[in-house]
């Protein structure tokens, strides 16, 4: 629920300060990093930035050939398991991941026909700010204005 979205983004940082304030007050600090920060470190920056955040951002449209990107890389198929291709699973969900490249290969002409996106697009620096803001802080503002709701055009 949209409506609750900064409530519930106020009271997770409330719940993760004060866990933090109890560790450092009770002497479990050690603990917290080791078991707990660490790993959720990896884990999220691996699985939120690469099969999360980058898939889709912008995050300006919910219409179907442009609320995910295309990312094309060799490297970057092997390292994160084709989400680099994520369009591709957007647009025809039964496509196995390890397909998502051939697949792509298959259907440039049709994405670049639909104008979906086929970067990375972090090279400019509204992209790459937008990025930054994103990463640290997060907040978004919705508005209906300018937004298709995933209508087919």
């Amino acid at each position: 629920m949209e409506k609750y979205e900064l409530l519930e983004w106020a009271l997770s940082r409330l719940a993760v300060g004060s866990l933090i304030y109890a560790a450092v007050r009770f002497g479990f600090m050690d603990y917290l990093l080791n078991y707990w920060f660490s790993p959720a470190l990896v884990v999220g920056l691996a699985l939120g930035l690469f099969f999360d955040y980058l898939p889709h951002r912008p995050f300006k449209t919910q219409h179907r050939w442009k609320n995910a990107r295309v990312y094309p890389g060799r490297l970057l198929n092997l390292l994160i398991m084709g989400q680099n291709y994520h369009l591709v699973h957007h647009l025809w969900p039964s496509i196995p991941w390890y397909k998502y490249k051939p697949a792509y290969e298959v259907m440039k002409p049709l994405l670049d026909e639909k104008g979906s996106p086929q970067s990375l697009g972090l090279m400019q620096t509204k992209d790459f700010l937008g990025f930054l803001y994103d990463l640290f802080l997060g907040i978004r503002f919705h508005s209906n204005h300018g937004n298709d709701h995933g209508r087919m055009k």
